[in-house]
């Protein structure tokens, strides 16, 4: 892996673990606003080292650790930069499993936010989309069962991974459910105190920081380049938390980038599963161009200042 790869997939998982994350550093402003200068200061600092190397660290790690038990620990630390042809045969085998895991998990994410999630609609269709939300359950049920039979073909264990990835969502959806009745909770009890807050933003970072390491598979499988990818995202997520981030909620289609770039990442995954040679440079290519034309039909959408309305003759 040459130097152009390895900057070129730091800067896709970089872009993308800042766009999935945005929900996340509005919530973060909203709750730090409530809290005492010292609670904020420590958030910013340690949760920052929490957010970086507890979960999008440890996570992605554990996970390529799991699917790859023969590796070890330092193997699956290593193993996309070892010559070793058994640690080779050993990802090669395991990959399958994870990705389409990973991909199952992305595409159940897109789904619900298309069917049953409140929206700027960035596109036509998705205010038809937004008025079948009960078509989620059928959609993602249909899908499931279509990614198990045609991997049972393949491998069992493909087919395992797939309703993992469906478990996972769920499993993921029920906390992050709660986590936003706990913001509201925050929001509205004076009396909650400021370490309560903390460890509730740090549940809540935990979740929202999910998404971004199961598509960071789509990028790459090294896990230092996920590591560095998603830990520079963390930082810029802090920092939007930390500037204005009335700022950020200005651009409304933002959310819509993220979630298209999370469907094609899952798709992307998916399809290389099966044994479809995915060039490295084709997730974050898709990804800049995704969130590149949400960002600019944001922009378009911008409220003009008065400077900007005035005409000549004025």
């Amino acid at each position: 892996m040459d130097l152009f790869s390895i900057t070129i997939i730091i800067a896709g998982l970089v872009l993308f673990e800042t766009i999935t994350s945005i929900d996340n550093a509005i919530i973060n402003a909203e709750v730090l606003s409530t809290m005492s200068e010292r609670a904020k200061r420590w958030f910013l600092v340690w949760g920052l080292l929490i957010a970086v190397f507890a979960v999008r660290g440890l996570l992605p790690w554990l996970i390529v650790w799991l699917s790859s038990p023969s590796l070890g620990p330092l193997g699956a630390l290593t193993a996309t930069f070892s010559s070793d042809p058994l640690v080779i045969a050993a990802i090669e085998q395991s990959a399958p499993i994870l990705l389409i895991g990973g991909g199952t998990f992305l595409l159940f994410l897109f789904f619900h936010w298309l069917f049953l999630e409140t929206k700027n609609y960035g596109l036509k269709s998705e205010k038809f989309f937004a008025a079948k939300g009960v078509w989620f359950f059928a959609i993602v049920s249909v899908l499931l069962a279509g990614l198990v039979w045609f991997a049972l073909s393949k491998n069992p264990l493909m087919a395992f991974g797939a309703v993992m990835g469906s478990t996972a969502f769920f499993i993921v959806h029920g906390f992050r459910q709660n986590a936003e009745i706990a913001e509201a909770k925050m929001l509205h009890n004076p009396g909650m105190s400021d370490l309560s807050k903390i460890f509730y933003l740090e549940v809540i970072d935990a979740t929202f920081s999910i998404d971004g390491v199961v598509g960071a598979f789509a990028f790459t499988m090294a896990v230092p380049l996920i590591l560095i990818g998603n830990g520079i995202g963390a930082f810029v997520v802090r920092e939007l938390t930390i500037r204005n981030v009335e700022n950020i909620k200005k651009y409304r289609y933002l959310k819509n980038g993220a979630m298209y770039s999370i469907f094609i990442l899952g798709m992307i995954m998916v399809i290389d599963s099966f044994g479809v040679h995915i060039p490295f440079w084709v997730s974050p290519l898709i990804t800049f161009g995704i969130v590149g034309y949400f960002l600019w039909r944001s922009i378009r959408e911008l409220p003009k200042t008065p400077k900007e309305t005035m005409s000549p003759a004025e």
